[in-house]
């Protein structure tokens, strides 16, 4: 039963655009009165957006996980020397191809079989925590359970490489984990990777705040602000592979000698970082922007940052934008081009039956990837598994030389040493429809209007280490006079921001909201703007139903600790949860494609002082909420007023409620 305003409130409407009334609800949306179990509530005049410092708890140790589509790693830093950042990389941690951790390659049951799983969660349109993860051999699985299972992998190795460092240093409350994902990634495969991690044990829900989440192109841009000259290449002025610009300039040797007394005494597995930043941000000033691209395996991910303060935070200038064109699409002309020469029945059969083979091509075929090059001369050799030659032989009943001889595909040919020869023309058409979409995305950018006047685009992630993406990139952009410049550990860049981004999470102190988010409500009925079936009369008083309630816009600003303040109050005394109705859409006005993205739910202790007394009307109980949106997860917490205690408060995002895309009703 739905509770009704008391005379003389009103509904709270969103600060940042007062002038704007609120919206009902689309079709076939929940109804308020059947689920909310809320009146909204306005004890004062409505509040303007609260700014408070985000507070960091002290840890003694960040660890960093950069959660890549084909490979992964991890980081730490000590708070006490936070400078030097521990790298443990991939090949160190025995995965290949997605695969994390210890494993039976030929266990048809396998859970890591599930190549670049990543992409998975990021294509899921209706992710759920039951979501469901396909194997190359057709066996399928809990997704949330891969993922913990790489995590809770993650998690031992890290641990006992900090005990090894310093036997002294306790476990419990002293590591922040830090998680990477795309800065494109929705609110439900943020909460997905955070589930994760509560099922592999990094942290527990009592400790939600030792976990951080960071956006990947944020992390890569905090890393090269620390870069010296000498640690980038400038497309703009040399050629890739010819050297990097700076070279003149040496580094203290102070530093070197200390560089490599570490690296030697751990194994080449320790950087460290001057402090302060490098050259380029020193020449910096006040509100100059840039571009930083991270072409991933899965992803390109395209932020702009402004500098507040050359030495200091940074603002979001527009949200994040990208989409699934990363590596994983030179992989995919790949395998195309397989069926070309095969049969794409044959591909089909063999990824199934050898799940594990297949997982050897595709190696075999990345390390050929990375070494190919706009310039480069000699032909490319790609290792053909024995079990691929064999399989082929007993399904079809020739070899696969022959099938080469028969197939269109002339500029692949065979080699005796049991490798697929091809052509390097050959090999860099098959990354072309993934570098013009690439850089579609990165023209698209550049002409908004907010980003005019950007000089300089950073390409960071593991696809940039591509001569083919290098080139094509400074082709397509250096002749507008856009500076393009690689770090030289363009795939660790990532990895390493993320730690510095685990000691100051607050560098990044204003971001873009990439959608537009509210709630549905009640407001006063007006005739001829509100709909008749949304007609609710209570009392002799006329409500509108399902109202939508603006938090905040798409491409709004909006600062680190800023706090949208909104007040609830339960509708029936003695109620123990309140659930709210999140809607979320792309648009600003909150007019086309507005849909239920998620449930606020605030769990209520007992009113103190029992149930009122006979004859005695019920109290008003106040929930005064507050909602973050400018960290890279959504906050919230709540307070009961008349008792001046905390709500356990959460977003669900990813429960199975069959989420209507209806476009919203006229106002």
């Amino acid at each position: 039963m739905l509770a009704v305003p008391e005379m003389g409130l009103q509904v709270l409407y969103s600060s940042s655009s007062p002038e704007q009334s609120p919206v009902p609800s689309p079709p076939g949306s929940p109804r308020t009165q059947e689920i909310c179990g809320i009146a909204p509530l306005t004890p004062s005049q409505s509040p303007k957006p609260e700014a408070r410092a985000p507070q960091q708890a002290p840890f003694s140790v960040v660890v960093a996980i950069d959660f890549g589509t084909t490979s992964s790693s991890y980081a730490f830093s000590f708070a006490s020397d936070p400078e030097a950042i521990h790298m443990m990389r991939e090949q160190e941690l025995r995965m290949s191809d997605g695969t994390h951790g210890p494993m039976d390659r030929e266990d048809p049951m396998n859970p890591h079989l599930p190549a670049k799983f990543k992409m998975k969660i990021h294509s899921a349109t209706d992710l759920i925590l039951k979501t469901q993860l396909e194997a190359v051999n057709g066996k399928k699985m809990p997704a949330l359970e891969v993922f913990a299972h790489a995590l809770r992998f993650f998690k031992e190795h890290a641990l006992q490489e900090l005990r090894d460092q310093c036997p002294s240093l306790p476990e419990k409350d002293t590591v922040c984990w830090v998680l990477t994902v795309p800065a494109i990634w929705k609110q439900p495969a943020k909460q997905f990777m955070r589930e994760a991690a509560y099922l592999a044990g990094l942290v527990s829900r009592e400790d939600a705040e030792q976990l951080l989440i960071a956006l990947e192109p944020e992390a890569a841009s905090v890393y090269c602000r620390k870069l010296r000259l000498h640690q980038l290449v400038d497309l703009s002025s040399r050629a890739p592979g010819s050297g990097c610009l700076g070279e003149s300039h040496s580094i203290d040797p102070s530093f070197r000698q200390a560089r490599e007394q570490l690296r030697r005494s751990r194994h080449s597995r320790t950087f460290l970082v001057e402090s302060g930043v490098g050259e380029l941000w020193a020449e910096m000033q006040a509100g100059d922007r840039y571009v930083v691209a991270d072409c991933g395996v899965g992803t390109v991910d395209l932020t702009v940052p402004q500098l507040e303060q050359p030495h200091g935070t940074l603002k979001e200038l527009y949200k994040a934008s990208g989409g699934p064109c990363g590596a994983v699409g030179v992989d995919l002309a790949f395998e195309q081009l397989l069926s070309r020469i095969f049969g794409e029945d044959f591909i089909s059969t063999f990824k199934t039956q050898s799940p594990a083979a297949w997982v050897d091509l595709t190696i075999a075929f990345e390390a050929c990837k990375r070494t190919a090059g706009p310039h480069r001369a000699g032909a490319l050799n790609i290792s053909l598994p024995f079990s691929v030659i064999d399989f082929y032989r007993k399904q079809r009943g020739y070899n696969v030389e022959t099938a080469l001889r028969r197939s269109s595909a002339n500029f692949v040919k065979w080699s005796s040493q049991g490798m697929l020869r091809m052509s390097c023309e050959a090999m860099n058409n098959l990354f072309q429809p993934t570098v013009s979409g690439i850089i579609q995305h990165i023209e698209a950018l550049l002409a908004r209007p907010e980003v005019q006047g950007v000089k300089l685009l950073f390409l960071v992630g593991s696809f940039s280490e591509s001569a083919v993406l290098q080139h094509a990139v400074q082709a397509a952009l250096g002749t507008r006079g856009l500076r393009v410049v690689v770090p030289h550990d363009v795939g660790l860049a990532i990895l390493k921001g993320a730690v510095f981004f685990g000691q100051a999470p607050g560098v990044v102190r204003v971001r873009r909201s990439p959608l537009t988010y509210g709630v549905d409500v009640l407001n006063r009925f007006v005739a001829g703007r509100h709909p008749p079936d949304k007609l609710l009369v209570r009392g002799g008083r006329r409500w509108c139903t399902d109202v939508f309630e603006r938090f905040v816009a798409a491409e709004q600003s909006v600062a680190l600790g800023e706090d949208v303040l909104r007040s609830y109050c339960p509708a029936r005394p003695g109620q123990r949860c309140v659930l709210i109705n999140l809607y979320c859409c792309a648009a600003q006005d909150a007019r086309p494609g507005l849909r239920k993205c998620g449930e606020l739910s605030l769990e209520l202790e007992p009113a103190e002082g029992g149930p009122h007394a006979a004859g005695a009307p019920p109290s008003r109980r106040e929930i005064r909420t507050a909602m973050q949106f400018g960290d890279t997860e959504i906050q919230v917490t709540a307070v009961d007023v008349s008792t001046n205690r905390s709500v356990r408060a959460a977003i669900d995002f990813l429960s199975n409620w069959g989420r209507s895309a209806s476009p919203p009703l006229p106002r």
